[in-house]
This record gives structure tokens, sequence and C-alpha cells, in this order.
């Protein structure tokens, strides 16, 4: 009799991940056949949308509202890695809270250690109007979904070894007794789809948290229902501000791009999904965790 294992965590998690997605009716096919992740103007996004949401047993439904959708997939993206990186405590032990803040949320990344001294810039440039207008306030990030660190107290530290006492160790992040802020471990910007305006937003918010930093620097991905090679690449292309950007369901969108290319003689556009998954700029959803270890 054959031996078939379980599923794994990340497999059963990528799979209800789907799940929700479609009974949530963020990915769905109108009436016209165009995929809610579609550019209905661009004949190449239909056309791999509706492969894609197919693949995924997307059903007939009308779009939601923008602004719904985008709050919608922050927080299916938050509640996916709520469900796996903090269950991976043998590979990277810590206190790990994940928490969606959305564009509405009154929490930024000066909240944390390394970025609170921009919370009294804020309150500087808000007294003087002058100061506002020269500095602006661009340094402020309030990231769509956030992994961060709790703190440790001197108990914890020093169970089995007494690692930390009175006359050391006194300004180290971590130790709760110091005064600090929660250390924000990973910016995660959630893209349901990519227009060329807005996908360049990740990228500024990228690098304002690289330049005013005072400390080490967090994980910055991107997560993405976007269907186009060529958008994708707008983003993913290039290093030195995001780590990595992320598909809801890479293997489906490789498979759907490889249909489409074949069926419209495009090969080109296989051939660049291909480069950005071979560079390692374009991974699945379910690599993430496991790159939050690192």
């Amino acid at each position: 009799m054959e031996n078939r294992s379980e599923p794994s965590l990340f497999t059963r998690e990528r799979e209800e991940f789907h799940k929700v997605l479609v009974e949530s009716g963020l990915l769905s096919i109108n009436s016209s056949g165009i995929a809610t992740n579609a550019d209905k103007g661009n004949k190449l996004s239909v056309a791999i949308a509706y492969d894609l949401a197919t693949q995924l047993g997307a059903c007939r439904a009308e779009r939601q509202l923008a602004q719904t959708s985008g709050a919608n997939f922050e927080v299916l993206i938050s509640n996916f890695v709520k469900s796996t990186f903090p269950k991976l405590q043998t590979i990277r032990p810590g206190k790990w809270e994940v928490l969606h803040l959305g564009n509405r949320s009154a929490v930024s990344a000066s909240k944390f250690a390394q970025y609170e001294h921009l919370e009294y810039l804020s309150l500087l440039t808000n007294e003087n109007a002058r100061l506002k207008t020269i500095i602006g306030n661009d340094y402020m990030v309030a990231p769509d979904v956030v992994v961060y660190r709790g703190l440790y107290t001197d108990e914890e530290l020093n169970d089995p070894v007494t690692i930390v006492d009175d006359r050391s160790a006194l300004q180290a992040s971590l130790r709760e007794r110091n005064g600090g802020r929660p250390i924000l471990h990973a910016s995660i910007s959630a893209k349901w789809t990519m227009r060329s305006d807005r996908a360049q937003n990740s990228r500024t918010e990228a690098l304002n948290l690289i330049r005013n930093r005072k400390g080490s620097l967090p994980h910055i991905v991107v997560v993405t229902g976007e269907p186009t090679p060529s958008r994708l690449a707008s983003l993913a292309l290039g290093t030195g501000d995001i780590d990595c950007m992320y598909h809801i369901a890479l293997y489906e969108l490789r498979a759907a791009v490889c249909n489409v290319a074949e069926e419209r003689n495009r090969p080109e556009i296989l051939e660049l999904l291909e480069t950005l998954i071979e560079g390692k700029r374009l991974k699945d959803i379910s690599d993430l965790p496991l790159d939050l270890c690192v």
C-alpha cells in the first residue's frame, strides 16, 4: 500500500491562501471573461490573468472596488505570514508579531527601534511650518504589513545562562530594560495589481526605509497578484531597494504565461518571466516565510 505523506505546512497554507482568495471574491472572473487582477485594456494581461484565475478555481463574479481589493489583499497577506513565519522557531527563534497596518493606520515605521527618531522629527516639522517646507514628510513610511520582534526581559535573557547584568549591554536594542522599542524585522508592501504609476511607490518606500534607519535594515519585500511579466519586471528588476518580489501563485503564473506565449507566438514574455525567476528577483509566496528567517 502506497504511503503518501501529508502536505507540508507551506503547501497547506498556500492552498488555504488561494482558497480564501477565490471564496472572498478578490480573485474572480466577470461576465466578460476578465479576471479581477487583469488590466482590461491590455490583451496579454487579460489572457494571462484568465488562465491564472482558472487554474486557481476562480468563480464568475463582478469586480470589487479598487479600495476594497487593496485592503482585502493586505489582510490575506498578513494572515498568510501569521500562519507560517512565527512557527519557524527552530530556524529563527524570537518573539515575533505580524501586524496589518494599511494606509489608514496611525502606526508607522517610527514606532520601531530603527526609526523612532523620525517621530521626533515629525513633531518638529509639525510645529515649524518653515522646517516642514524644507524637509517635507517623505521620510515617514507606513508599510502595509510588518513583522516585528519583541524585546526580552533580563530574566528571559539569563535563562539558562546569565549573559547580562548591571555592568554591560546597557544599550542593546533587544534588551527590554534599556527602554527601547520593538525591532522592525520586515516591511511587506502588498500590491494586488501593478499599474506603472503605483508600482514605484513600493520602491520609494523601500529607499526611505534604507536611508532613514538607525540600526539594522529590515527585510523589504513586495507581494503581488499582477499577471503581466513586463509590469512585474518594472519593479522586480534591479537591486539596492527591495529584497525581492513575491507572487501569489508563481507556479500557476508561469504555466499561464507559457500557454499564452505559445498561443500568441510571444516567446519574449516567457523569456522575461524566466529572467526574473532565474535571477531570484521573483519568487512564490511560499518562499517568503523561509526568506524572512535569514
